[in-house]
């Protein structure tokens, strides 16, 4: 069977798994930050701890809940497909550039646990081709710098996908609504698209976390590459190019009909939600006129050589929403994206480079990327993204390909970059980005105040006053001198620093980190299994004549979970306990303020039993509380915003 004729691809057997609307008008409108609405309807059946669920205004004025009802959402306990190996003419292509790294190592390559990149600056980057067949029209080069020499050397490496090295899986059960599907162990595996829906639905699955179901979901958008050694030899190091022979990998993420209906649909912005750029004769140019991005408008400029990108288009793209807010869960951290269509034969940017790890996922068309290396060891990795950059500034490509439709292009930050449309074909390529400002500086960034707080408070000798003098020492217009006041102002600065390592508080530093990774992310997507059992579908409902009905309670047996494995986080402030959470963000980037409940120390180890336990089921009445009303409020207020979700709907009250 050819790759074009599967029926369903793997990533719309997913989507279809988590029961994603296939409609793209999904957007809701954005709520306002702790509506007071929804917080103020009493339900007397039930008795309500007088310390929760109550509004306390905060110094602004505003109202703020005090661990007030939270939203809940459920873990998609699916696996994704990988792109099948459907035929002998199927090949899948990977060029890597390496820098050198030994392939032997017996650890497993992650984030974690792969060598510190410190010093690869220096090292050339080595151009790899690995493919599951090697076609002889290609032209593999690795580039070895040696002090001021280049070597050109050809690099060939057999690569299976990972299907087939993996270790067997346990089999495992499966639920209504959540499908899963082990890795075939043969050559001959099957994609999504040949198994009946019917089939995978009748077998339960045993819940699994959210960062596994990620997990599984970046494993099948680097395919047929593993995981360790797309980690070993290209993440945060080097470019990755996936040459696929499956067009339709990734189409139905967007289309070129889709943009249409979402301009005609939505009220899109110039520069908020779209922007109209041009690259001509060296010249950047942005077009964006004030107001409404109307498809006339949009269409007419794409029609005289401009190229279209969508900023956040998950915000009305359900399936990008869906992709974006399963791999936040496997980094970690917030994933963005943005779309770009371009007409045949142009170019939309000038060369530059990102501050995110990107993933150019080409859906439509073709495109010519033209890869560079950093042009310092400074900008490597960069905290920020570069100014555009003339074509004399930049040196020799250090990859130039094609991508075509399915096609995946990654490189990491500071990794300068052009893309152009040829051979009078348009293109329409996803970017997805990781990683920004979530580095060790980024982490520092945050220790070491809170470290030189704790220090402050704890130790007298950071509260001694400075020398009378030492300005007369230290300085601009000193910093020349050698005289022994300076020195010793030096060297006790030295021993205050070194005396800092003792006041470290990691786990301040990481809370603030996911306190604004949190703010970042996109709501979670629901299964119908998870909507179910949580807020948005269980729960009372009004009828005809005023009447309220399928009132519900949370019992002791009750079971419950968080929704996702980081839709909360537990920090201490200045005012006291608070949760922060991000199930009722909006899928516009940081739209509204941060969301938060205040929390008191008593129900404090609630909450943090829960978190612990994920992603397994716990019974309230097996929540480190002494009060049995205690426990079952903290679960219906968290229930009640969407951060925790039951194994099964729960009970109705007579």
């Amino acid at each position: 069977m050819s790759d074009t004729s599967t029926s369903i691809s793997a990533f719309a057997a997913y989507s279809k798994m988590r029961q994603t609307p296939e409609s793209p008008f999904s957007s809701k409108p954005a709520k306002k930050r702790h509506s007071s609405a929804a917080l103020s309807s009493k339900k007397k059946p039930r008795k309500r701890s007088a310390s929760v669920g109550d509004l306390t205004p905060n110094e602004k004025g505003k109202k703020t809940q005090k661990m007030s009802r939270l939203l809940k959402e459920k873990s998609m306990k699916t696996a994704t497909g990988v792109s099948k190996k459907s035929s002998s003419n199927s090949k899948s292509t990977v060029k890597r550039l390496s820098n050198g790294i030994d392939k032997s190592s017996s650890k497993s390559a992650t984030p974690n646990n792969r060598r510190s990149v410190a010093g690869k600056s220096k090292a050339a980057f080595q151009l790899a081709v690995a493919e599951s067949e090697v076609s002889p029209k290609l032209r593999n080069k690795t580039l070895r710098s040696s002090g001021d020499k280049t070597e050109l050397k050809a690099v060939v490496k057999k690569v299976t996908s990972p299907l087939n090295s993996a270790p067997k899986k346990k089999a495992s059960k499966k639920s209504p609504g959540n499908v899963a599907k082990s890795k075939p162990e043969s050559d001959s595996e099957k994609a999504m698209s040949d198994v009946d829906e019917s089939e995978l639905q009748d077998k339960e699955e045993t819940p699994s976390g959210s960062i596994d179901d990620g997990k599984k979901l970046f494993e099948w958008l680097i395919s047929p590459l593993q995981l360790d050694a797309f980690y070993k030899t290209s993440w945060e190091l080097a470019p990755l190019y996936i040459k696929r022979n499956t067009s339709s990998y990734y189409k139905h993420l967007i289309s070129t009909p889709l943009i249409d209906s979402i301009l005609r649909n939505y009220y899109m912005q110039f520069t908020k939600n779209v922007d109209v750029t041009s690259y001509t004769d060296g010249k950047r140019e942005t077009h964006n006129p004030v107001g409404r991005a109307l498809p006339s408008v949009v269409w007419d400029y794409y029609a005289n050589g401009c190229s279209v990108r969508l900023l956040n288009p998950q915000t009305f793209i359900p399936k990008l929403h869906v992709l974006n807010a399963t791999l936040q869960e496997y980094f970690g951290c917030f994933v963005g994206a943005n779309a770009y269509l371009t007409p045949p034969n142009t170019q939309g940017f000038a060369p530059h480079y990102d501050d995110i790890e990107a993933f150019i996922l080409q859906v439509e068309g073709k495109k010519r990327w033209r890869l560079y290396k950093p042009r310092s060891d400074d900008e490597y990795l960069p905290r920020l993204s570069s100014d555009d950059f003339d074509q004399s500034e930049i040196g020799e490509p250090i990859m130039d390909i094609v991508l075509e439709t399915g096609d995946l292009l990654y490189f990491p930050r500071g990794t300068i970059h052009q893309g152009e449309t040829i051979d009078d074909t348009h293109s329409l390529h996803v970017t997805l980005s990781v990683y920004q400002r979530n580095s060790w500086g980024d982490f520092f960034d945050k220790l070491v105040p809170v470290t030189l707080e704790k220090a402050i408070a704890s130790d007298v000798e950071f509260r001694e006053g400075l020398p009378l003098d030492y300005l007369q020492h230290v300085g601009l217009a000193h910093a020349d001198t050698d005289t022994i006041d300076r020195t010793k102002f030096i060297r006790r600065t030295q021993y205050l620093l070194s005396k800092l390592v003792q006041y470290i508080d990691v786990d301040r530093a990481a809370d603030e980190m996911a306190k604004k990774h949190i703010h970042d992310f996109l709501p979670p997507v629901l299964t119908e299994e998870e909507k179910a059992c949580s807020i948005y579908e269980d729960g009372e409902r009004m009828t005809k004549g005023g009447i309220v009905v399928n009132r519900i309670e949370v019992e002791p047996d009750t079971k419950i979970r968080l929704a996702r494995a980081y839709c909360i986080r537990l920090l201490r402030e200045e005012d006291g306990l608070k949760v922060y959470y991000s199930t009722e963000n909006s899928k516009e980037y940081r739209e509204l303020d941060p969301q938060f409940l205040e929390v008191s120390q008593e129900h404090a180890p609630a909450i943090e039993e829960i978190i612990r336990q994920y992603p397994n089921y716990i019974k309230v009445e097996d929540l480190p509380l002494d009060e049995e009303d205690s426990k079952i409020q903290v679960v219906r207020d968290l229930w009640e915003r969407g951060i925790l979700v039951t194994d099964q709907p729960l009970p109705i009250v007579e």
